[in-house]
């Protein structure tokens, strides 16, 4: 539950960063902004899988930025079910997905541990300090 509760805090403030930033993303209000980061989270949990396994072939031509095309779907199909959070255009979409990927992913890796599990990182206990000495060159 703790990691649900983390992976959509960052999830909505990626949403409000991509708000702020991208001129054709608005929201009416912090309860929108929040029940669609959560959708769009549920969305990317169930649906994108599927859509990334149909557009393989796409993906693998394009070398992978076709995946940004499907995020900035699924993006504007958040903004449909969700009519008081506004998605302007694919191209604000599109551009909107990247950010918030990015912002994701850099927010991301404040919690996730070398084992993949989503938690605050304080201190890595299997990381050891190395007995060794430096050569000086001269």
């Amino acid at each position: 539950m703790r990691a649900f509760l983390i992976r959509w805090l960052v999830t909505t403030i990626a949403v409000y960063v991509a708000t702020k930033l991208i001129p054709g993303i608005h929201v009416d209000s912090l309860g929108v902004l929040v029940s669609a980061a959560l959708l769009l989270g549920i969305i990317n949990a169930f649906v994108r899988p599927i859509l990334l396994l149909l557009s393989a072939p796409f993906i693998l031509v394009t070398m992978g930025i076709f995946i940004f095309v499907v995020n900035a779907l699924l993006l504007r199909f958040v903004s449909w079910l969700i009519p008081p959070f506004h998605v302007e255009g694919f191209w604000n979409a599109f551009f909107g997905s990247i950010l918030i990927s990015f912002v994701s992913w850099i927010l991301s890796s404040f919690f996730r541990a070398s084992d993949g599990r989503i938690q605050p990182i304080t201190h890595h206990e299997a990381i050891k300090r190395a007995n060794a000495r430096t050569i000086d060159p001269e």
